[in-house]
């Protein structure tokens, strides 16, 4: 495949007209002579976004703990432009997790998004800050129950929650630094106490400011703690629910476009209509652009990556930026940059075509093969 007249996202961030060339699966340096020719005029070319937190979409749920509804949501994904994925389990017993992690490990990953890992958002988190997690289910940190789950899955565990404030929580991260990406989560831990998780081996933290208490002169809690800290990455949401526009564009100012991670959060009402679905065994409603619990609180999102880039343009963020924080960052951080994330010879050929004056997507492309 030849596609010619895009302004292509490079590895320098910025846009370029050039033409890109595709053999089979892969990207390469110049033309091959086969395939079909895409004429990318009025377009922007960019990588393939990867998400790394959510759940589910299209009516199904990572933590179903089925290879047809993995399936299902890859192949919704994909449509989307979304080409590589790393679902997220919610808190749920240790024999569930295990089935999921399983399940997980004997994927074909055939169809749709790459299936490239797990996000185990739960059970390690704190019970005070669990927001539509299962209370029921919250466990201690605990390395060997870690251990066992991440082997069930093939060892595709990517990224693990923790509240660090929680019992054992500073020697658990000591424990798994070096085997997976350690995430602050759901928890009440002060600017001192993250701070001091990320010293000892955390990197990342799940959703910035939902879970968690909010930034203060005084008290500038994870999100002080994580803005301090160059090594630290983190995640935001940009559905245009869970944060306010001034704060996303503040976020952006105080953490730089090269350490947050777009992701979505999405449950499965994503991409369905209103009425009631689930979300780690309770009832949620999703009315509009809102997903909740019963009690109120928000549920994830119904809002999938590529939508969610969209709304940060909206809300300020340069198309360069957003781009970088949906596509290259999330790769980099659960390790998979090699092969995916930026449109470069001799990676697999994932690539999506998006109008230059509405950001509507016109074509995506997963692994060489256009799809719409």
């Amino acid at each position: 495949m030849k596609i010619i007249h895009a302004k292509v996202y490079t590895e320098d961030g910025v846009f370029q007209e050039k033409d890109v060339y595709t053999d089979g699966e892969r990207i390469v340096e110049h033309e091959t002579g086969d395939g079909d020719v895409l004429d990318g005029s009025g377009c922007y070319l960019i990588p393939g976004l990867t998400d790394v937190h959510f759940h589910g979409c299209a009516g199904r749920d990572f933590c179903d703990g089925s290879t047809e509804s993995m399936e299902i949501m890859a192949e919704y994904e994909a449509s989307q432009g979304i080409t590589t994925i790393v679902p997220a389990t919610m808190t749920l017993s240790r024999e569930k997790l295990k089935s999921i992690c399983e399940t997980a490990a004997s994927y074909p990953n055939e169809k749709g998004a790459v299936f490239c890992g797990i996000n185990m958002e739960g059970p390690f988190i704190s019970l005070a800050r669990k927001g539509a997690q299962n209370g029921a289910y919250v466990h201690r940190p605990d390395v060997e129950m870690f251990r066992e789950l991440n082997a069930a899955s093939g060892h595709k565990v990517k990224l693990l929650a923790v509240a660090p404030e929680e019992p054992g929580a500073m020697e658990f991260i000591e424990a798994l630094k070096d085997e997976v990406v350690l995430s602050v989560a759901h928890t009440t831990a002060d600017c001192e106490t993250a701070a001091e998780a990320f010293r000892k081996g955390a990197s990342h933290v799940t959703h910035l400011y939902n879970a968690m208490a909010g930034l203060s002169h005084r008290a500038p809690g994870v999100v002080g703690a994580a803005a301090d800290d160059a090594r630290v990455e983190a995640e935001l949401i940009c559905d245009g629910i869970h944060v306010h526009p001034v704060t996303v564009r503040q976020t952006f100012k105080m953490f730089g476009d090269d350490r947050i991670i777009l992701i979505s959060d999405s449950m499965e009402a994503t991409g369905m209509p209103d009425g009631e679905y689930a979300l780690g065994g309770q009832k949620v409603v999703k009315k509009g652009n809102r997903a909740t619990l019963e009690d109120g609180t928000i549920a994830g999102s119904v809002t999938n990556l590529m939508d969610c880039l969209r709304m940060a343009v909206k809300m300020g963020i340069p198309l360069e930026s957003a781009v970088k924080c949906a596509a290259v960052n999330p790769a980099r951080s659960v390790g998979i940059y090699d092969r995916y994330g930026s449109i470069t010879p001799g990676k697999t050929a994932n690539l999506v075509l998006l109008k230059e004056e509405d950001l509507s997507t016109v074509q995506v492309i997963l692994k060489g093969k256009a799809i719409l």
